[in-house]
């Protein structure tokens, strides 16, 4: 269970949709999440990369870590 609070006026909106639409207000919040979840995942995972980069390796490095040097 998740509690959450919401500016007034994306609270309106919710409650006009879901009133409008005959679907609950937890609906749309769980589409949103559904939808949209792995691409916020994406990003924030990204930008946490770029400001703390892991240790590069060479391309030598690389094939030996994947087991695939010859």
């Amino acid at each position: 269970m998740i509690s959450l609070r919401l500016g007034k006026d994306l609270e309106d909106r919710l409650k006009h949709l879901a009133e409008r639409t005959g679907r609950t207000k937890t609906y749309y919040v769980q589409q949103l999440l559904e939808d949209h979840l792995d691409e916020i995942e994406d990003r924030y995972l990204a930008e946490q990369r770029l400001e703390t980069p892991a240790p590069r390796l060479s391309s030598d490095e690389m094939r030996q870590e994947l087991g695939l040097d010859r």
